[in-house]
């Protein structure tokens, strides 16, 4: 035996000894799988997946179209067959030449298959091209069923899309070449550190699978995140209120108070200073003051609109006008916060009360009649699920909001991000907003109840039959001078829908502004990047799709254009103002402590 020869063999033993290792980590892993699995929180059925009557409906659907029109059906299924056997004989040739060739047509491109080996290699092409024939046979198999209602097949549309996406081979090992190349280049340790990313992720979320989508290790709010300076003034059940420190010598009279929608932490609107618009607007010389909500736990149970805004938007205008000894401020609502400050102004008409100057809304909902892409999650099955984990609960734990807005991405949000950390074994970035999108809130039950029913499915705002403290709301009572901003690309809050129900508010003094992106980028979205633009258009007497094709395009962000209207609207310039130096002191500097309350840490306990 030559020296080589021994070289050889004893690097194959190491390799050997390497993957034997790597199996008994995997099986100690897998009890800490089992573990964490046993842990996980049980929810119900429906909050999982469709009623069995949807499904039925759909079954019932196709049958009637094979009794009355077998032509079309057997058209479709021939089709799928021709296609099938097709390229099965393309793959059959290409293994019988004896080279690791792929057909002539390797097929379209899609971003999953980026790897060379799905058209060069004939296993993975067929496993690729098959896949395709099936999810473009699934989805005009549902596109071409008639007698269905509109509403269910949205739906089936929905959740057919969901099982083809699941069933991607890239979500799977033995489909997956990335995964196994990376398995046999790293003698296994890439599967060992995936099942660590998968266990860890379980663990951290009481046997959940919600994705790390970042590092949370490195970031620390306040620290290298949400940093802008500035003291919490005032405190109560609901929210945190911060006073953010000037940067000009003189500010407008008329203070700025910015409602974040309380899903999520409000930082979103300070991760870094280069992106910052609560740094951006104080260096416009604004005193802003900027709510923090609280992260409620069961305690909340019977916490409602009423309790948001009446010990949220209401009490933090008032600590505002204290403070800076004005009788108006100019209100900031973003997505759920939008919708509550429109029923807030609402309330404040049928008082008399004129505390709110002007009202900007970012990516606000207020008509929802068109449910969009939520139309699986506002249905009664969905509603009744919600309303059991309430019932059980006290809330409706972050998790589930958080799945719910994943799977409308799950290609983005869930499938390719798994692969990565958990077949892969790679660590998850250290990306600012990704953290933040993982840092969510639990919602109080009877809060999200009254949203859930009251607004999203009976659409009672823009019905001008919403009760609230005595009052019967109405969209049309919004009065006040208004801005809207909506995003070209939200899935959250369609950009046609926001459209629809702002043309619906009563003021006569109302802007419409088009950024583009979608629900985040396109509202932090700050000048000098020139990377999003906006579309402007005075005539709202149009419809959505004339007001965008006769609207003007403009570079860059609309932070400029926002500002200019605000400061027609903020008085006369006045001197700078120090959090904590009216009767209102400094309780604790920004960004406070009720952002540092984790949810998963609450269901935990």
């Amino acid at each position: 035996m030559t020296t080589n020869e021994v070289a050889a063999g004893s690097v194959q033993e190491e390799d050997r000894t390497r993957l034997e290792e790597n199996l008994e980590k995997v099986e100690a892993l897998s009890q800490r799988l089992i573990a964490a699995l046993n842990r996980r929180h049980s929810t119900p059925v429906s909050l999982n997946g469709p009623e069995v009557a949807l499904y039925s409906k759909a079954a019932q659907s196709y049958m009637q179209e094979w009794m009355t029109n077998p032509g079309k059906l057997l058209e479709q299924q021939v089709q799928f067959w021709g296609r099938s056997v097709s390229q099965f004989v393309e793959a059959q040739k290409a293994l019988a030449s004896g080279k690791l060739k792929a057909p002539d047509d390797p097929g379209p491109d899609d971003r999953r298959f980026k790897n060379p080996l799905w058209n060069s290699h004939p296993y993975f092409n067929y496993v690729k091209q098959q896949y395709l024939i099936n999810a473009d046979a699934i989805r005009s198999a549902v596109d071409n069923i008639e007698g269905m209602d509109e509403f269910d097949k949205r739906r089936l549309g929905y959740f057919s899309q969901q099982i083809v996406d699941m069933f991607a081979p890239t979500n799977f090992l033995a489909t997956n070449p990335d995964a196994l190349q990376r398995a046999v280049e790293t003698e296994g340790e890439s599967l060992v550190a995936g099942l660590e990313n998968l266990v860890s992720d379980l663990e951290a979320n009481n046997g959940e699978v919600l994705v790390r989508l970042a590092d949370e290790t490195a970031f620390e709010v306040g620290k290298n995140i949400a940093t802008a300076e500035g003291e919490v003034v005032y405190r109560n059940r609901m929210m945190e209120l911060i006073q953010y420190k000037p940067t000009t010598e003189k500010v407008q009279e008329i203070p700025v108070v910015l409602f974040p929608p309380w899903i999520n932490k409000f930082y979103i609107l300070d991760l870094k200073p280069a992106n910052s618009l609560i740094r951006w607007v104080v260096d416009q010389g604004y005193t802003l003051f900027v709510v923090s909500w609280i992260n409620p736990d069961s305690s909340y149970a019977d916490t409602g609109m009423e309790d948001y805004i009446q010990d949220g938007f209401i009490q933090a205008m008032e600590v505002a006008k204290e403070i800076c000894g004005t009788k108006q401020v100019n209100a900031v609502g973003y997505c759920i916060a939008g919708t509550t400050l429109s029923l807030t102004l609402s309330l404040l008409k049928k008082r008399k009360d004129k505390t709110v100057k002007s009202a900007t809304f970012f990516t606000t909902l207020t008509d929802f009649s068109d449910q969009g892409e939520f139309t699986p999650f506002l249905t009664e099955d969905f509603a009744d699920g919600i309303e059991q984990e309430i019932a059980q609960e006290g809330i409706l734990p972050f998790f589930i909001m958080s799945r719910t807005f994943s799977f409308l991405r799950a290609n983005d949000l869930i499938y390719g991000p798994a692969i990565k950390y958990y077949m892969m074994g790679e660590t998850p970035p250290a990306f600012d907003l990704l953290y933040w999108n993982g840092d969510g809130a639990n919602l109080p039950g009877k809060m999200f109840s009254e949203y859930l029913r009251g607004l999203c499915q009976r659409n009672e705002f823009a019905n001008g039959t919403y009760e609230m403290f005595g009052e019967t709301l109405d969209i049309r009572d919004v009065d006040v001078p208004l801005m809207s901003i909506a995003t070209e690309t939200d899935h959250i809050a369609a950009a046609r829908q926001v459209y629809h129900g702002f043309k619906q508010m009563g003021s006569r003094n109302k802007e419409f502004v088009l950024g583009q992106s979608g629900h985040i980028a396109g509202i932090v979205n700050p000048p000098g990047k020139d990377k999003y633009g906006h579309f402007l258009n005075g005539n709202l007497d149009l419809d959505f799709d004339d007001w965008k094709a006769q609207g003007e395009h403009h570079t860059g962000s609309w932070w400029p254009h926002w500002e200019a209207w605000l400061r027609k609207k903020s008085g006369k310039k006045t001197d700078a103002r120090v959090p904590g130096d009216s009767a209102y002191k400094a309780l604790a500097p920004a960004p406070g402590t009720y952002v540092a309350v984790k949810a998963a840490q609450q269901m935990d306990e």
